[in-house]
């Protein structure tokens, strides 16, 4: 007995340091593989059953191997005439620009992505704001709709999306639709036949097949974005869910999001279209049906996207963040539901503050994550100790993903500010360096901020040790969140 007992210990240990070496092998973030390695010594069989479920990427290089070759045919059919104005924009838009003429190019080097003038951008405030103004665009759609969401339930708004895009499509537009395999995991099947049977295009992202597996968990599409007749697009934090109005909600739901019009759409369709040519295997062309580019007439907002995901060659999403708090001269406001920077985003965010800088985090004072909420808790008190203000937000879950820097830069998009943004999710961020939108965007700030608690940073020190502990036990976890 006492013999069976060492053999099994013995081939134990032998599975677990091969599975060591897997993680330092696989894992290129050391401080992940850090993580990862501890939950395997510490959580017998769990934490290695654990890794091979939530964490191992050999599925990334096989799949996205054919992605990286597709955008790339279509980043060159972009063309010199749009990439060629980008550096002319630059000198051409000073003022507007500012500081950020290096964010620009960081955007323009990594992601091909054009910086655009002569664009409309308007706020969108919550679902109550959007979901009309994009029911009403559909209804005017005379050539396409692209849609693309992480979460798209069939409920309330999600009927009245359907009932919208299957009409058009029986009229003759042309209607391409991509969701979430694991975000819209209760779209439902009757809805799916519905659309198809209408004309819809529609196919999952990365599909589920066993839910068990951590790759297809992991390397999700959290892009939002809407796309109507190449003029009009939308994007953001606001998924379609009636938890997005704020009608007979137990919890109140804060979230904002865009709508562009102009040749800043440009970028956004040109995402959607190497999104669709994967997951569909399809070849859509570039025809210029697709990208009129057209200015919007009165309106000369400049806008950038910043797109980023596991098929980028760096971690586009969080360099733009860094870049963008680096030219920060004044203030910088952030919005995020999720705060588990890394350190990079932390030691940027730490330099800006040190600097003089003043810099307000605007948070949920109770995340949808009891986890995620204890790591995000473990950051603050080092930020607050070099003056960056933490304000929790109270009137209910706030779901936003903004940055506004100085007077004259703005962020929105789809990406928190965590690991699974930036090195796991495919996500979208609108980058807008106009002055006027940034002033409208700082007063939408302001008034959450109404809604929010400042956090005491010397009562934040008083807390009970044991919650201090198991906030710095989830941070442990953070890579893996």
């Amino acid at each position: 007995m006492l013999e069976d007992f060492l053999f099994l210990n013995i081939i134990y240990y032998i599975i677990l340091g091969l599975v060591c070496l897997k993680i330092v092998y696989e894992t290129n973030h050391s401080v992940k593989a850090i993580a990862y390695i501890l939950f395997a010594l510490l959580l017998p069989v769990f934490g290695m059953v654990f890794y091979f479920i939530f964490g191992i990427n050999y599925r990334k290089r096989k799949i996205y191997r054919k992605k990286v070759v597709t955008d790339g045919l279509l980043r060159k059919r972009l063309g010199e005439n749009i990439l060629g104005k980008t550096l002319d924009r630059i000198n051409n838009h000073p003022k507007e620009i500012g500081a950020a003429s290096g964010l620009v190019e960081l955007l323009f080097n990594e992601n091909s992505s054009p910086l655009t003038d002569g664009n409309k951008v308007e706020l969108l405030i919550n679902g109550e704001e959007k979901f009309p103004r994009l029911l009403e665009d559909i209804a005017r759609a005379k050539h396409h709709i692209h849609l693309q969401y992480y979460i798209f339930e069939n409920d309330g708004i999600g009927g009245e999306i359907i009932e919208a895009i299957s009409e058009k499509a029986k009229s003759g537009v042309e209607v391409r639709f991509i969701y979430d395999d694991f975000g819209s995991r209760d779209f439902g099947k009757k809805a799916t036949e519905k659309l198809r049977r209408c004309g819809v295009q529609i196919f999952p992202y990365n599909k589920i097949r066993f839910g068990f597996l951590a790759n297809r968990i992991n390397y999700r599409n959290h892009r939002k974005s809407v796309i109507i007749d190449g003029e009009i697009a939308y994007t953001g934090g606001i998924n379609v869910s009636d938890r997005y109005i704020n009608q007979g909600n137990e919890n109140f739901w804060r979230d904002t999001h865009l709508r562009l019009q102009g040749p800043g759409v440009y970028f956004l369709q040109y995402q959607f279209f190497a999104d669709w040519n994967f997951c569909a295997s399809q070849s859509l062309q570039m025809k210029d049906t697709y990208f009129p580019g057209k200015p919007c007439p009165g309106h000369n907002a400049l806008v950038q996207i910043a797109a980023g995901g596991p098929d980028c060659p760096s971690p586009t999403i969080m360099l733009s963040l860094i870049k963008a708090i680096s030219v920060a001269q004044r203030e910088i406001c952030i919005t995020t539901p999720y705060f588990i920077p890394g350190e990079s985003v932390k030691d940027a965010i730490k330099v800006a503050a040190i600097s003089g800088i003043k810099v307000k985090l605007l948070v949920p004072e109770k995340s949808d994550s009891r986890l995620v909420n204890a790591a995000a808790y473990s950051y603050y008190n080092d930020l607050m100790a070099i003056g960056v203000e933490v304000y929790l937000y109270q009137k209910g879950f706030i779901h936003a993903k903004t940055m506004i820097i100085d007077d004259n830069l703005s962020v929105v998009g789809t990406a928190n500010m965590d690991t699974r943004s930036f090195d796991l999710n495919f996500e979208l961020n609108a980058v807008i360096y106009d002055r006027a939108f940034a002033a409208e965007h700082k007063l939408v700030f302001q008034e959450d901020l109404a809604h929010a608690r400042k956090v005491d940073f010397e009562a934040w020190q008083l807390r009970p040790k044991t919650k201090l502990l198991s906030e710095r036990l989830a941070r442990l976890l953070s890579p893996m969140l």
